[in-house]
């Protein structure tokens, strides 16, 4: 599998669980607030597969979990084998993706390769292409939604509350994931200077009330 990044440590990724986190390249996004874009587009570089199976192999008394995380891992075509390789190893795996796949997030489920998944929910439907900035097929995410609600494996779903979102964007999301038993609504982080600012933190914390108001769940990262 392509791997263009690489964390051998992680406290927060793996809800409770010291974890790695591998990063693959591409995606088929390109959110305004991304932070990983360095690795999104076709040159993005790539580090040795064999170096961080080696590394995984060395630290299964420290670590518990490995994270693969992105670009978005659903495009690569040997991720069931990787993962299967760290099952092998006896990690928990999770899975961070956009929900854009959600062919292979149901084989992933089915095979039981993965033990948590982390989804995104970029915007409400009439705003999702502009915050992406791609040509998005909702019915595959609303797919993905419905497989992690219904298949019983542990999960969240997560927004960004990027500059261009509104509280009421925020609220019409979460729509989408009515029902879930968790959601996290993450502050934006400028990237570099000239980004836009972010919400107030006031702001944040009563969109987050809202959210829980409307359908009973909502923590909220990054304050």
């Amino acid at each position: 599998m392509l791997i263009a990044g690489f964390q051998k440590l992680s406290m927060v990724d793996y809800p409770h669980k010291p974890c790695a986190v591998i990063f693959t390249p591409y995606c088929n996004f390109n959110c305004t607030y991304c932070h990983n874009e360095h690795i999104l587009g076709k040159d993005a570089p790539l580090m040795s597969e064999d170096y961080v199976l080696d590394y995984l192999k060395k630290r299964r008394d420290m670590l518990e979990a490995v994270v693969v995380s992105g670009g978005e891992p659903t495009l690569q075509q040997n991720l069931s084998a990787f993962i299967e390789t760290l099952k092998s190893l006896g990690y928990l795996v999770k899975l961070d993706t956009n929900g854009t796949k959600p062919e292979v997030l149901k084989q992933l489920i089915c095979d039981k390769l993965i033990d948590y998944v982390a989804m995104d929910i970029k915007a409400p439907e009439c705003k999702y292409d502009a915050v992406t900035q791609s040509r998005c097929d909702l019915q595959a995410v609303k797919r993905s939604i419905f497989y992690l609600k219904n298949y019983g494996l542990p999960h969240e779903f997560r927004t960004t509350f990027a500059p261009e979102l509104t509280r009421e964007d925020i609220l019409e999301a979460v729509d989408l994931i009515d029902g879930a038993e968790k959601f996290y609504l993450q502050q934006y982080r400028a990237r570099k200077d000239g980004d836009p600012n972010p919400h107030p933190s006031s702001y944040v914390l009563e969109t987050a009330e809202a959210i829980r108001a409307k359908i009973g769940v909502c923590e909220v990262r990054g304050l």
